[in-house]
């Protein structure tokens, strides 16, 4: 098993929304990185454990836990011209964005980013290195671990 944060602004889609959808599962549309693309297509399997984060919000930050619940398919966005996704260079035949399936499975407290700072055992992960803007990062387990305990 693998972890993942996966971020998400949530005036587009929170972790409530998620937890709202039909079977909690909502689909990962518009990643639109190369990198965070690779990590759905190549890494990403059923059943990883993801940190749902709320980006370009008043306050960033981890807002709950959810799953990967499909393996990566065609972003159908990137054909949609009056989507903000849309992309004219992507054909249906050789689609260029990919997405997942993501499962919420519960709201926990609000940890900012502040506090991800301030954790000593974190000073590695990828979220908080300088520049990182992917929506998508690898968590090491130990990582993962490390939050859950300060989550609960």
């Amino acid at each position: 098993m693998q972890y993942w944060l996966m971020k998400s602004e949530p005036d587009e889609v929170s972790i409530d929304d998620a937890l709202a959808a039909p079977g909690s599962v909502v689909p990962w549309v518009g990643v639109r990185n190369y990198q965070a693309r690779n990590f759905m297509r190549d890494a990403m399997r059923i059943g990883d454990g993801v940190l749902f984060y709320h980006s370009s919000c008043a306050e960033p930050g981890i807002a709950g836990l959810a799953e990967v619940a499909s393996t990566a398919y065609p972003d159908p966005t990137q054909f949609d011209a009056d989507s903000k996704y849309y992309d004219p260079k992507s054909m249906p035949e050789n689609p260029r964005w990919l997405m997942v399936d993501v499962k919420a499975t519960h709201k926990t407290r609000l940890m900012p980013l502040a506090e991800l700072r301030s954790l000593p055992d974190l000073g590695d992960m990828q979220i908080l290195k300088r520049g990182n803007r992917l929506s998508i990062t690898p968590v090491s387990p130990f990582e993962w671990r490390c939050i859950i305990q300060h989550i609960k």
